[in-house]
C-alpha cells in the first residue's frame, strides 16, 4: 500500500526569483488577462503555465505547439537558473495571507492510488476535455506545476510543528498581483519529515478543495505509466498538492446571476418565490448571517429569502446545501435553469468580487436578478466527501488561491 502522502524534490524558484516566477493559477486567468500580466515580466510562470501568450493571439489553447512552447520555457527557466531543484525530497511548509486571514498547510505530494481508492476524496465531478488538458501538460513539461488545494482534519500535532518551522527563515516569500503573500519554508530535517509524515498517515483521509481536474488528470498518467519500463519512477504515481487544516479554510460566496425571469411578470415572479421562501425586502445591501438565507438584488433593491423550513432534508448532506435549495426550489421551477452547467441564461459570481458585483450587472441590464448565498461551509464539503457524494456546480469559492510557479514536481 503506498503512502498517503510523501516528500518530494521541489522544483522552485531560486533565491531571489520568486517575485519574477510567482503566477496566478492557470485557470483563473484567461489568455488576454494572462499575456497582460506577463507584460514586462519576462520569467513569470506565466509563460509556462499559458504558453498560448507567447504565441500569435489567435492560436487554440490546446494546439501541441502550445503544450510544446509550455515544455520549452520550463526548459529555459531551469536552464538559466530561474527554477532549480532541490536535492533531497523534503516537505514545505506554505503560508498564505490574505488581508488579516492567514493559513499555514503543508505541501506534498499525495497519492493516486489514495485518490483512486478515496482516502483523497472529492467532490466534484470533473469534465473530460478539462481533464485531458492537463494530462497533455503534465505530459508535455513531465512536471505537474499547478498544486491541488487539499484540507484535512484538525490535528493540533501538525498544525504546532508546522508553526514551529515557521520561525525560521524563509526560503520563498512573494506577494502576487492580488495582493495575497505566499510564504514557504523548507523542511528538509528528516526528524520532522518522518514525523510529518506519520501524522497524516494515521489520518483516514485527505479532501480535494481546489483542483479536481489536476488531481484526475494526475491519476490517469499515473495509470497509463504503472508498470511500464519507461513509465518514470515512483513518485510519478503521486500528485502535488497542498494541504491546510479545516480549520483555516476561507470559502467565500459564489452567487448566481440570470439573464431573465423565464417569461414572468415582476409581480408573478415574486408571488412563485414566495410560495416556498419568505421575502421581505432589505435596508440597502443584503448581509446574510447564516445557512437557508439569500438575498435577491432585482429592480434596484435587495429582499432577503429564508426558505421554509419544512422544506429543508435533514439527513442528505447535498440536497441540504444552499445551492440544491436555491437550485431546487427557485432556479429551476421558477426561472427554467434545469442544467446550470450547460444552461447560458445563468452565471456564476465568485464572493472575492462582493455583491456591489452583483448590482452592477443587474443594474447595467445584461442581468435581470441577482441571488447572494451564504458560503458553504467546510465541514459540509467534508460531509459530502465522506458520503460518496458530489456536490452541484460551483458551490465552493476558495480564498487565497494558491499560486502557479512556488513548486513543481517533476517526474522522474
Amino acid at each position: 500500500m503506498p503512502s498517503l502522502i510523501r516528500p518530494f524534490r521541489a522544483l522552485r524558484p531560486a533565491p531571489g526569483r520568486a517575485a519574477d516566477v510567482i503566477a496566478p493559477p492557470y485557470d483563473v486567468v484567461n489568455a488576454a488577462e494572462a499575456r497582460e500580466r506577463a507584460s514586462g515580466r519576462p520569467w513569470s510562470f506565466l509563460h509556462i503555465s499559458r504558453p498560448e501568450i507567447d504565441l500569435p493571439e489567435g492560436t487554440d489553447p490546446y494546439s501541441a505547439e502550445v503544450y510544446a512552447q509550455g515544455a520549452a520555457m520550463l526548459g529555459r527557466m531551469t536552464g538559466e537558473g530561474i527554477l532549480a531543484r532541490d536535492e533531497q525530497p523534503c516537505y514545505y511548509v506554505w503560508r498564505m495571507q490574505m488581508g488579516s486571514h492567514v493559513q499555514t498547510g503543508l505541501a506534498c505530494i499525495a497519492s493516486c492510488a489514495a485518490y483512486e481508492n478515496n482516502r483523497v476524496r472529492r467532490h466534484e465531478f470533473t469534465r473530460p476535455d478539462k481533464e485531458d488538458d492537463r494530462v497533455r501538460q503534465i505530459t508535455a513539461l513531465e512536471a505537474q506545476t499547478g498544486p491541488v488545494l487539499l484540507a484535512h482534519r484538525s490535528n493540533p500535532e501538525l498544525s504546532t510543528l508546522l508553526e514551529g518551522v515557521t520561525g525560521g527563515e524563509p526560503d520563498c516569500d512573494a506577494v502576487a498581483d492580488d495582493d495575497v503573500r505566499h510564504t514557504i519554508w523548507v523542511v528538509g530535517d528528516q526528524k520532522q519529515v518522518a514525523r510529518i509524515s506519520e501524522l497524516v498517515e494515521a489520518m483516514p483521509a485527505l479532501y480535494i478543495a481546489d483542483g479536481h481536474h489536476r488531481s484526475a488528470a494526475a491519476a490517469r498518467v499515473a495509470r497509463e505509466r504503472q508498470g511500464q519500463p519507461d513509465g518514470g519512477g515512483d513518485d510519478c504515481q503521486y500528485f502535488l498538492a497542498v494541504s491546510f487544516p479545516q480549520e483555516q479554510m476561507q470559502i467565500l460566496d459564489y452567487n448566481r446571476v440570470l439573464r431573465d425571469l423565464n417569461g414572468l411578470s415582476m409581480s408573478r415572479f415574486m408571488d412563485r418565490i414566495g410560495e416556498q421562501f419568505v421575502v421581505r425586502p432589505a435596508e440597502g445591501r443584503i448581509r446574510l448571517t447564516r445557512p437557508t438565507q439569500f438575498g435577491m438584488y432585482i429592480g434596484g433593491r435587495w429582499y432577503r429569502l429564508e426558505i421554509r423550513q419544512e422544506l429543508i432534508p435533514v439527513h442528505d448532506p447535498v440536497a441540504s446545501l444552499d445551492v440544491s435549495l436555491l437550485q431546487e426550489h427557485l432556479l429551476a421551477p421558477v426561472l427554467g435553469i434545469g442544467d446550470p452547467r450547460r444552461d447560458s441564461r445563468i452565471d456564476f459570481v465568485g464572493g472575492i468580487r462582493g455583491h456591489g458585483e452583483l448590482e452592477r450587472r443587474v443594474d447595467s441590464g445584461e442581468m435581470a436578478v441577482a441571488f447572494a448565498l451564504y458560503p458553504t461551509r467546510i465541514d459540509a464539503l467534508l460531509a459530502v466527501a465522506d458520503a460518496g457524494q458530489v456536490m452541484p456546480p460551483k458551490s465552493t469559492w476558495f480564498e487565497p488561491k494558491l499560486a502557479d510557479g512556488l513548486l513543481s514536481h517533476v517526474l522522474d
